[in-house]
């Protein structure tokens, strides 16, 4: 059990935040090699790219079971959706001390925490006697291939769910303050007395000048990363999977009057925006072409039958109650 004690004044500094490089960390994590059941298929492909791309230092860092990938690797999120690029940046530009202390953390472990040490691989001691800089700068480059290789193709629609979720929790928060808020995001995870309560193998109990909730479509389970630097005082990462239907366009299929009135590919887009998709999102799930998806989207759009706003860096689309009302009576 991981137990974050966050004040008043931490829980208002206390942010949601939208990180590609926590998904491409997340799969070297034993994660990676055993994704949920209903995890995206590019969940599972990402470790069978990372074999076959000769990227030596994420090769000897991914875990099969249980340990510790460093957190310089996934830095804390800047903002609330920082891109691929400025996340590759900050990993660059670590300080070397960071570096190497979070290595010799993987090295010697956190016993009274559950975390046992384990010996680095040979790749590792070899760029760690190059100084951290060296590692930082050949992180960033492996973890650019890795990004292309398995990544990039799927982060539209990946990132279009992730946002549509934390606009989900700014809902929730709305309508039923932090408390609720934080004990919508998974059974494993609990607010009481001031106290955010995390299922965990490790035992870790602390106080939390705030938290960064990063919600994640590789994570099976919750998952927090405390600083695992000797009196390093980097705030925690409280990590937890968002469910499928939550971010993505349901499997509703429409009715016979439907196609027929509006043809069968604008009628099934229509009866899967019940929840906010991007056009990435329903290419996916309707085996279409973006361009396709956008035409029909355009057409539905000038009719009235659905309306489009921006979430982040993705426009999603969803049925206008003029739609609503037209799949529910045909």
């Amino acid at each position: 059990m991981i137990q974050l004690t966050v004040d008043a004044a931490g829980l208002a500094r206390s942010r949601f935040a939208v990180s590609p490089l926590h998904e491409v960390t997340a799969t070297l994590l034993p994660w990676g090699l055993r994704p949920a059941d209903d995890a995206d298929p590019w969940v599972a492909r990402a470790r069978r790219v990372l074999r076959r791309a000769r990227l030596p230092l994420l090769g000897a860092l991914a875990l099969d079971g249980g340990g510790y990938v460093p957190d310089f690797l996934s830095p804390h999120p800047a903002g609330p959706s920082p891109t691929v690029e400025e996340e590759l940046d900050r990993v660059r530009a670590t300080p070397p001390e960071r570096v190497l202390g979070e290595l010799e953390a993987l090295r010697h472990g956190r016993p009274r925490n559950g975390l046992a040490g384990a010996e680095l691989p040979p790749e590792v001691r070899r760029l760690m006697d190059r100084g951290g800089t060296y590692v930082a700068r050949q992180a960033a480059a492996e973890l650019r291939r890795y990004w292309d290789l398995a990544f990039a193709p799927h982060w539209e629609a990946a990132q279009a769910a992730l946002e549509a979720e934390v606009d989900r929790c700014a809902g929730a928060l709305a309508r039923r303050g932090a408390a609720g808020l934080f004990n919508s995001l998974h059974p494993g995870i609990r607010w009481t007395e001031a106290t955010l309560r995390i299922d965990s193998r490790f035992s870790v109990a602390l106080p939390a000048p705030l938290v960064v909730v990063v919600p994640s479509l590789v994570a099976p389970g919750p998952a927090v990363a405390v600083d695992p630097v000797k009196g390093g005082s980097r705030p925690p990462i409280v990590t937890y999977p968002v469910r499928r239907d939550r971010g993505t366009a349901p499997s509703s299929a429409p009715s016979a009057e439907l196609a027929r009135l509006l043809g069968p590919t604008r009628a099934g887009l229509l009866a899967a925006l019940a929840r906010p998709a991007s056009t990435a999102q329903l290419a996916a799930h309707h085996f279409l072409s973006p361009a396709t998806v956008s035409y029909h989207l355009g057409i539905l759009h000038k009719a009235g039958l659905v309306a489009r706003a921006r979430s982040g860096r993705a426009v999603l689309y969803r049925r206008t109650p003029q739609g609503s009302r037209l799949t529910e009576r045909t």
